[in-house]
């Protein structure tokens, strides 16, 4: 069984440092139907790996169905993550093959325009639930986070930022709405929050906390890795 890349390590590592405390986001890239490049902050929820295969690592973040990335996505289902650690000074950039995973009675067509996923798919031939996780990832989030998928679509016009005091401003955890109203949203946001799963086939990794600084390209042929050392 090929062993768990280095990288992997590495990254586990840093995001547990203290200095890294808060640096838990990072800059997902996409193309839209003019092929033009397109590029947004997300929040890193969790990395996953089918099991007994650490070396398969997928990074796990979130989106709302109604985004223009989600579209992206489908049409060129291969995205590259670019995440700053400042507090230790790595930089990651990650790239790979991405799959959508909605609500089920969302219908997206998310997989037609899927690329070969030799984690995901080795994950599915598992029996994984993605549908529970989804409901896990939702939950662990805070009320104030839930409440932003009941708000109008992203990026649709308002006329003024006082609208958005008429927004729902919390969400409660699964199974704890009392009133019809959180009900109500509670469905909206559930319908409309979505995982969004990175299989990592590539990775460039900058250690610029080294002196000199360090770099090292890290590309993944069926279940094995290569490392290479190359000019920072």
């Amino acid at each position: 069984m090929a062993s768990t890349p280095r990288w992997r390590a590495a990254l586990t590592k840093a995001l547990n440092l203290p200095e890294n405390k808060y640096q838990n986001v990072y800059q997902l890239a996409t193309v839209d139907a003019n092929d033009d490049p397109r590029s947004r902050t997300v929040v890193h929820r969790d990395i996953l790996s089918p099991e007994g295969y650490q070396n398969l690592p997928i990074l796990l973040t979130t989106t709302d169905v109604r985004t223009p990335k989600v579209s992206q996505i489908r049409g060129h289902p291969r995205v590259e993550i670019t995440w700053w650690m400042g507090g230790s000074q790595d930089q990651w950039r990650i790239y790979g093959p991405v799959r959508l995973v909605p609500s089920p009675d969302v219908k997206i067509d998310s997989r037609s325009a899927s690329q070969p996923s030799l984690a995901l798919d080795r994950m599915d031939e598992q029996g994984f639930d993605w549908e529970k996780k989804r409901l896990d990832v939702f939950d662990g989030m805070s009320a104030h986070m839930k409440a932003s998928w009941c708000r109008p679509p992203p990026g649709s016009t308002i006329k003024s930022y006082d609208e958005a005091k008429k927004w729902p401003q919390t969400v409660p955890k699964l199974g704890e709405a009392e009133t019809d109203e959180d009900k109500r949203n509670q469905e909206q946001a559930l319908r409309n929050f979505a995982l969004v799963l990175v299989e990592a086939v590539e990775v460039d990794w900058v250690q610029l906390a080294e002196k000199p600084n360090q770099r090292t390209r890290f590309t993944r042929n069926g279940e094995e890795w290569k490392e290479e050392i190359i000019v920072p």
